[in-house]
């Protein structure tokens, strides 16, 4: 199979088409001689921010002169982001070659488990020092939680999400995301919901939990700001990443890896990552922003009271997601809201969308095709937010980078 091939058979492999459960994994990396026994893990899980926090993390560790594996889901660029070493992505050749050597094994897996297959075998013949792993969907389940030399592991802000397969409770979900803390019972939690905390408590022999750092500095430009007596910044937007970084900060410190604070400094003020209020035109200011939570739309909410002006929003969202919370929070900032679509049979139908908007804003414009809701949103001159979506963010991502 050539590059294009392999990506044609991993995305038809399915999402939920299996039974959850760990059996698979445990199998197919059975055959593949155990690849995640050979290197060291930080496990990363929650509901929002655990991109971000994971690619901190591995940036601290990689500044530091360690050679270090990140496995995210899902991309938003381009796939091979999802397995990177010191922030380079795996290749299409190597892509290749690791995913022939999963189907040899002729295990039957899910899109999930099979990458998450590649990046432990890639990263184990590559010989890293450490892996940063970010869960996919829960914790116990997930196909990453077959990982054992884990050194640390984080829970992020836990939310309401996903809550047909997790739970419809935060205690249900965060039992779920609890998983993952096995061996090494030190656990950084930052900014949790009590309900949630309460939870890993019973699981956790260490809870780590960063105070909020004091801000001095923050524009779209980016953040600076002071965690216990040091002076940091970054260019991720908003004050959720603050917490982000801080909680990198903690984790990198529980490992068993040093990193001296001129390396943590320099790799927050490096760490870059799309569709996180990123902004892809200043003319007019254009920013993509992958939430699509309610959660997320609360931290996107209180990035828009920066504002003094009403921006114009393009907003598609997968039918799944409660997408009737999500706008409730955001809509109120809006001065018009294009209602859109994306090639994905999860996106919900322009005409659902737009009825629950109606609800929160009624200046609403509907098309099914995201390069007339770009136009549109330009010629209104306001400021732009494409939000509701992962994937509307990596489609829209297109138009300017």
């Amino acid at each position: 199979m050539d590059y294009k091939e392999t990506l044609e058979y991993i995305n038809s492999l399915g999402k939920f088409r299996l039974p959850s459960g760990l059996s698979r994994m445990k199998e197919v990396c059975g055959k593949l001689n155990n690849p995640q026994d050979k290197f060291k893990s930080i496990h990363i899980a929650g509901t929002n921010g655990k991109g971000s926090t994971a690619a901190m993390t591995a940036n601290i560790l990689s500044q530091a002169g360690r050679k270090v594996g990140l496995y995210i889901s899902p991309f938003v660029v381009n796939f091979r982001e999802r397995i990177q070493i010191n922030g380079e992505y795996i290749s299409e050749t190597d892509l290749v070659k690791y995913s022939r050597k999963v189907i040899d094994t002729a295990i039957s897996l899910n899109e999930f488990e099979f990458i998450t297959a590649v990046a432990f075998l890639y990263f184990s013949e590559k010989n890293i020092d450490v892996a940063v792993i970010e869960t996919g969907l829960g914790g116990k389940f997930d196909a990453t939680n077959v990982i054992k030399n884990v050194c640390t592991c984080v829970i992020t802000k836990i939310a309401l999400d996903h809550t047909a397969v997790l739970g419809e409770t935060i205690e249900k979900i965060t039992e779920e995301k609890c998983g993952i803390i096995k061996t090494k019972k030190t656990v950084t939690v930052p900014d949790q919901n009590p309900k949630a905390l309460s939870v890993i408590e019973n699981y956790a022999e260490e809870i780590l939990i960063p105070e909020f750092p004091e801000i001095y500095s923050s524009s779209l430009k980016g953040t600076k700001f002071v965690f216990e007596g040091r002076e940091y910044e970054i260019h991720l937007l908003g004050k959720h990443q603050v917490l982000n970084a801080v909680t990198a900060i903690t984790a990198v410190r529980s490992s068993p890896f040093s990193v001296p604070y001129e390396d943590v400094k320099t790799a927050l003020e490096n760490t870059r990552f799309p569709a996180r209020l990123e902004i892809v035109s200043e003319k007019p200011l254009t920013v993509i922003d992958g939430a699509h939570n309610p959660d997320g739309a609360e931290v996107l909410s209180k990035f828009l009271k920066q504002f003094n002006e009403k921006p114009t929003f393009i907003i598609a969202m997968m039918k799944d997601k409660d997408c009737d919370s999500f706008l409730s929070k955001i809509l109120p900032y809006a001065d018009t809201c294009i209602i859109t679509k994306i090639e994905n049979s999860r996106c919900m139908d322009v005409g659902d969308l737009s009825a629950l908007a109606t609800k929160y804003t009624k200046n609403i414009i509907k098309t099914d095709n995201l390069a007339d809701a770009i136009k549109i949103a330009k010629s209104s001159k306001n400021s732009i937010f494409i939000v509701g979506s992962l994937y509307l963010a990596s489609d829209a991502r297109k138009y300017y980078i």
